[in-house]
């Protein structure tokens, strides 16, 4: 793959990763304003969190980490890759759906196991009927993620991507179809009361979960079809080579989800502070969207661009696409992150606050949004170095360097909780962002040339660097310039967008002018 045709694989993920996660934050905008913090919000994210951290461990984190390269080395014989990705798809459908039972079964201890803060209240049964209703999703959004990971590594970026737009779609007419029954939903949604049709208001909301799923699934089963990977239901049959991704995959498994198990962590500990999870959740959203359009298109077209290069011996190509991710990731979130540091409180208030969402629920979240913002280039470096790893079939170094991180984050969230609350869950995560960072690259030394940063990288972080600080000093003037418009109701959404005009602008004029990049490389992959 070309630097040019890569860069327009990162656009192709990153521009549709986009659409979704601005779909979700109308989703969460949604879900604040009729639920706030409440009850019903924490035991509804708590349940939607279960298959959402599965999912890191039997999909992206774990099993495409393993598949992606290995299926990209059968496709030079066409058949051979066929079949490989049907047994897969197979075995994988066999194995979730007993998992799937009997997470249904084992439910109370799942949410325990989540947060188990919420054991002597009201949220705990209800995040318990909201989990077993939620939790298939994990057997579709797995298979729709081996699907996916057929397609990324044919080329085929665009019904991947496309994809997790379905689920905020469903979710956002779930709840505008439950307001249009009748109900009022400040007072019912999620809290019990019936339906119409006789069912709990709050349900629609879990039922839009595995719906959602299975549309995801269909549309990349078609496209994968439509590819020539057509994927049937037959016996299952146990192959040297499944064995061989069993054992790649199962280091993995914990490697590539590092950041859901951090998170995990989070919740354990703001599920003892009342309110604190639907803030660390909603201050999640607002940093996965950088990182989930800039660090999920460089992971999805990075890895099997990298296995085909070290597969020919191209170890010059793979440098340079290493290189480009890296410089691409950090040109794009290094600014974000800043943005996140500087401006949390109007980004908060403006997006969430109102209805249900107080000052008080701004002010908290904001903290934690400005926390996760300080990790953000480190999540996203993250997605860069693991592909060095995983494109060479090693996951047994991730997994030892998540066991290190796994540990630091257990000791400093729940060590400083006493002490500073809820946001040491926080701090825990944006730490130990940074020494997985630490320890990859590290770990990536004994690689070769095709791991090393070159000359232009090395030129242009600095300049990234320098002009995401002019752009921060800009936007902290122009924030208390503008302060009072954040509050008025007329024109709060325009301040916040002429805010983030602002603080676009003077990036990529400084960032020009500093030499950090030039704007025909991002126009040139556009334009592909």
């Amino acid at each position: 793959m070309k630097p040019i045709r890569l860069m327009s694989g990162f656009f192709t993920v990153g521009v549709w990763t986009l659409l979704s996660r601005v779909m979700g934050f109308a989703r969460d905008i949604l879900i604040a304003g009729y639920l706030g913090t409440g009850i019903a919000a924490q035991a509804f994210i708590v349940a939607f969190s279960l298959p959402n951290l599965f999912r890191r461990f039997f999909a992206e984190g774990a099993f495409n980490m393993a598949f992606i390269p290995m299926f990209s080395k059968k496709l030079e014989g066409e058949e051979d890759a066929k079949v490989f990705a049907q047994d897969a798809f197979v075995a994988m459908t066999v194995i979730l759906t007993l998992f799937t039972v009997a997470g249904i079964i084992l439910m109370p201890w799942l949410v325990t196991a989540m947060a188990s803060g919420f054991r002597d209240d009201a949220r705990f049964d209800l995040a318990v009927e909201y989990g077993r209703v939620a939790f298939p999703y994990i057997l579709f959004i797995s298979l729709a993620a081996l699907l996916s990971g057929v397609l990324n590594a044919t080329g085929r970026f665009v019904a991947a991507a496309a994809a997790p737009v379905i689920l905020n779609v469903v979710f956002i007419v779930a709840m505008l179809v439950t307001a249009a029954l009748g109900r009022d939903m400040t007072d019912s949604l999620g809290m019990g009361a019936d339906s119409a049709f006789g069912l709990k208001i709050g349900d629609s909301l879990a039922f839009a979960v595995p719906i959602a799923g299975l549309l995801q699934m269909a549309v990349v089963w078609w496209a994968a079809s439509k590819a020539g990977f057509t994927m049937k239901l037959r016996m299952p049959r146990w192959t040297p080579e499944l064995k061989k991704l069993a054992m790649i995959a199962a280091p993995a498994a914990l490697a590539g989800g590092v950041v859901q198990i951090n998170l995990l962590v989070g919740r354990q500990v703001a599920s003892f502070f009342d309110g604190a999870v639907a803030w660390l959740s909603y201050a999640d959203r607002l940093y996965q969207l950088p990182l989930g359009v800039v660090g999920i298109a460089i992971g999805v077209v990075l890895l099997p661009d990298l296995s085909r290069r070290l597969r020919a011996g191209d170890d010059a190509g793979g440098r340079d696409a290493f290189n480009r991710a890296s410089e691409l990731s950090l040109a794009l979130t290094v600014p974000a992150a800043v943005a996140l540091l500087v401006i949390p409180v109007p980004l908060t208030s403006v997006l969430f606050q109102r209805g249900a969402f107080t000052p008080e629920d701004t002010t908290a979240t904001a903290l934690a949004v400005a926390v996760y913002g300080l990790g953000l280039p480190a999540f996203v470096l993250q997605k860069s170095l693991q592909p060095l790893f995983f494109a060479r079939e090693d996951t047994r170094r991730p997994f030892n360097y998540a066991l290190v991180a796994m540990v630091l984050n257990l000791l400093i969230a729940v060590g400083l909780s006493p002490f500073i609350g809820f946001i040491a869950a926080a701090l825990g995560t944006t730490a130990v962002g940074w020494i997985m960072v630490l320890q990859l690259w590290m770990g990536s030394r004994d690689m070769g040339a095709a791991a090393t940063w070159d000359d232009r990288f090395k030129a242009r972080i600095w300049r990234i660097v320098g002009a995401s600080g002019v752009m921060g000093a800009i936007l902290f003037v122009a924030s208390a310039t503008m302060g009072p418009f954040f509050a008025a109701p007329g024109l709060r959404y325009l301040a916040l967008a002429v805010l983030i005009a602002i603080g676009i602008v003077s990036y990529f004029a400084v960032g020009q002018l500093l030499g950090a990049f030039k704007l025909q490389d991002f126009r040139r992959a556009l334009r592909r």
